[in-house]
């Protein structure tokens, strides 16, 4: 269980950083990494990241840098100040170079390039101009993230073993998106249940409202680990 827990990443997507507090503290033991997001970011989120580790957590920084490669060196450099764990920027080939550039000799923190969003899908892709099927588009970031020397992928778990099956260990594949079988879908469109997520190549499942805005939300973290333990 306890490495199930390990895999289990909870979004701590709410308004402020004493709902935020008050989570992790009701959470206790069941819960070791914690994504911090746009959503807390401006409101104290970074502060949030530098007390949760040292108070022992992982931590993931959802900030998904954008921008010329120079300036996302920068703000990686930054950012390793942290004491972070994971860190996503867009799977761009000027943006991931950059990142890994920021990231220079700092052991912990690992960068991950974003493929496609799990809110979008063919659709979506098409609305923007993309012709490209979606899991090609998946493949394609991730191979930018793999030669720029990034860590690995946030992808959906539809397309976990397809880059699992082309990069092996060299990607980790990171899945937000994912619902406890029964659960509401919410604004995603390519979603897993968390024992699929794991079976089907996903190394870290992001679980955000299922655990936040459960009653009990230990539990549900609980049970959350229970379902990846069950397929590790």
């Amino acid at each position: 269980m306890t490495n199930a827990r390990e895999k289990l990443i909870i979004a701590l997507d709410v308004p402020d950083t004493a709902r935020a507090k008050s989570l992790v503290e009701a959470i206790g033991d069941q819960g070791g990494f914690y994504k911090i997001g746009y959503q807390l970011m401006p409101v104290g989120g970074i502060a949030l990241a530098e007390e949760l580790s040292a108070a022992g957590k992982k931590v993931f920084i959802d900030f998904k840098f954008h921008d010329i490669g120079a300036t996302v060196e920068r703000g990686v450099q930054s950012i390793c100040r942290l004491g972070a764990d994971f860190l996503t920027v867009h799977a761009e080939p000027d943006v991931l170079a950059g990142a890994v550039a920021g990231r220079s000799d700092d052991e912990r923190l690992k960068i991950l390039g974003v493929t496609v969003l799990t809110s979008l899908d063919q659709a979506s892709l098409a609305k923007s101009g993309i012709d490209m099927p979606l899991e090609d588009l998946v493949l394609k970031r991730a191979e930018f993230a793999a030669e720029a020397g990034a860590d690995g992928v946030v992808a959906s778990a539809k397309e976990a073993a397809s880059i699992k099956a082309r990069f092996g260990d060299a990607l980790l594949v990171v899945t937000p998106g994912v619902r406890p079988a029964g659960a509401n879908a919410d604004d995603q469109k390519r979603i897993v249940t968390p024992a699929n997520a794991i079976k089907g190549g996903s190394d870290y499942l992001v679980v955000g409202r299922p655990i936040i805005a459960a009653e009990d939300a230990a539990a549900a973290a609980k049970a959350i680990a229970a379902e990846i333990a069950e397929a590790l």
